[in-house]
């Protein structure tokens, strides 16, 4: 992949408005010139590679541009970090309760196009269940605002979902609109050690599903990542509990019963985001969070070969996450071999250029449907081709 230049037909910089993102459009697919939509760019290794050689940056359609704190609604251009919402709604006791991994500084806008979730989304579910509208420029130019400020989604058709997670290949987002949540009177966190064997793991996950806690995020990370997070080198189960004093005294009381509690610091969590190295091969398995002691082993053992990787995992989502420190092409061969063997759904995230194969797609656009909705929004394939394993 190359990357030279940011480019907007109305000014030869990045558009500042959702008009000139329109022209840079459609210049580019006048011209047939594919163009890599980002942001900050910040996370430009993540999907498969993009077969474009100019950007079209939309991190200069920055800041808020509507705020009903009694609402509880935010609406925001996509180039606003998300540190800027956070710092914003944190004056009115609210916040958008999505963490995506990465720092604080990345964008709204990459946050939904890329449906970027972290631990939060245990309790507050993933980017989709979180955004209520949004506008895009497609390939074809056009204007799309759908959900939020609207009536409704042109002919029953739910836009939004249908662009949030999209990678921009059927539309450059331009703005959202987000629900907001009131901040909990009490957030505290805690670790518990636990045993990382698969017969342990299952009965705790048991024990946990029929707990009478609501925690915010339930996060399993192993030796190597607690090392990280200041705490000893053995799996800890990271729990993150909100609401009133009686609530969470209640829940911390339930959860004693289970390990013994050790309180970490908020930016515990923050750390745990930012954990993973720039130059690094990250995928995901998941399956039924029934079987998540089932996928936590598999994890364990795809990456036996490997030293120092840092494995995280939402039991209550049933999601194992590895982040492999990309050193050697051998380790990442024999990783993705026995990662091919996973009978549950895997995603890989981030690879080294030279790790991507025709089987190896964060979500690959092979399907009848998804090429002609694809053709459809972006019928000359200018917007990010190839990010989703589909180059033509």
């Amino acid at each position: 992949m190359t990357t030279t230049s940011n480019v907007s037909a109305a000014t030869g910089s990045a558009p500042t408005t959702t008009a000139e993102v329109r022209e840079a459009v459609l210049d580019a697919s006048a011209r047939a010139t594919p163009v890599r939509i980002l942001a900050r760019g910040t996370w430009l290794d993540a999907g498969r590679p993009v077969h474009a050689a100019h950007r079209l940056s939309v991190s200069a359609l920055d800041g808020i541009t509507e705020y009903n704190p009694g609402d509880l609604t935010l609406t925001a251009r996509a180039g606003t970090s998300l540190a800027e919402i956070a710092r914003v709604t944190g004056a009115e006791r609210q916040w958008l309760a999505l963490d995506p991994h990465g720092a604080p500084s990345g964008s709204l806008g990459a946050t939904i196009a890329c449906a970027a979730a972290g631990p939060l989304a245990h309790a507050f579910g993933t980017p989709r269940d979180n955004v209520l509208g949004l506008e895009a420029v497609t390939g074809t130019g056009a204007i799309v605002r759908a959900g939020g400020r609207v009536v409704k989604n042109v002919a029953g058709f739910d836009l939004t979902r249908l662009f949030t997670g999209s990678w921009g290949t059927l539309g450059v987002i331009t703005e959202v609109t987000v629900r907001l949540r009131a901040l909990p009177e009490v957030d505290e966190s805690y670790a518990m050690p636990v045993a990382d064997d698969g017969t342990s793991l299952g009965a705790l996950a048991a024990r946990l599903r029929t707990a009478l806690i609501a925690p915010l995020a339930l996060e399993l990370v192993n030796g190597a990542l607690a090392g990280r997070l200041g705490l000893s080198r053995r799996a800890h189960l990271l729990v993150r509990l909100g609401g009133n004093e009686d609530d969470v005294r209640a829940q911390r009381t339930v959860l004693s019963e289970l390990g013994e509690l050790t309180t970490v610091p908020a930016d515990a969590w923050r750390a745990l985001r930012t954990a993973e190295p720039p130059s690094a091969a990250v995928v995901r398995f998941s399956m039924l969070p029934s079987r998540f002691a089932e996928c936590w082993s598999f994890a364990h053992g795809a990456t036996a070969s490997v030293d120092d990787v840092l494995i995280h995992a939402s039991l209550g989502r049933g999601v194992v996450r590895c982040i492999i420190p990309y050193e050697s092409a051998a380790d990442l061969d024999i990783f993705l071999g026995v990662a091919r063997s996973f009978e549950g759904t895997r995603i890989f995230e981030r690879l080294p250029a030279v790790g991507w194969t025709d089987d190896v797609s964060p979500s690959r656009v092979a399907d009848r449907l998804s090429r002609d909705i694809k053709h459809r929004f972006d019928p000359m394939n200018v917007l990010n081709p190839g990010i989703l394993g589909d180059r033509t």
